[in-house]
This record gives C-alpha cells, sequence and structure tokens, in this order.
C-alpha cells in the first residue's frame, strides 16, 4: 500500500490483489469520515435515527426474511 497526499487530496494505492468487498467496506468507512469530519451530534439524536432506520429497513424485509 502506498499513501501520497498533495495540496487537494490524499491517494491510496493498493495491490491488485486484494479482497473487492474489504476495499468496499474500508471506501465506506473513508467516505463516512469525510462527509462527518465538521459535525457535532450528540449521541442520543444517533440512536433515534438508527432506531428509526433499523425500523423502517425490517418492516420492509421482515416478510422475506421471517420464515
Amino acid at each position: 500500500m502506498v499513501i501520497e497526499r498533495n495540496k487537494k487530496e490524499v491517494i491510496i494505492k493498493f495491490a491488485a490483489n486484494i479482497d473487492t468487498e474489504d476495499l468496499q467496506d474500508f471506501l465506506n468507512y473513508a467516505r463516512y469520515k469525510e462527509l462527518t469530519a465538521g459535525f457535532s451530534v450528540k449521541q442520543v439524536v444517533v440512536d433515534k435515527l438508527s432506531d428509526k432506520i433499523n425500523s423502517t429497513w425490517w418492516n420492509k424485509n421482515k416478510t422475506r426474511l421471517a420464515k
């Protein structure tokens, strides 16, 4: 792995044989960090949003998953 930095960006190079699922997980996390870098939110707000998202997802998918 090689990491380079210039004035506008950070460039990360991986070997071609890296597992693409693992790489996608890493990139999703990096994108999350990039998007939330300037935000400060109380944990209780995050927890409420998470509960709502999980509930909505479950209601959409329970018939498919619960057998």
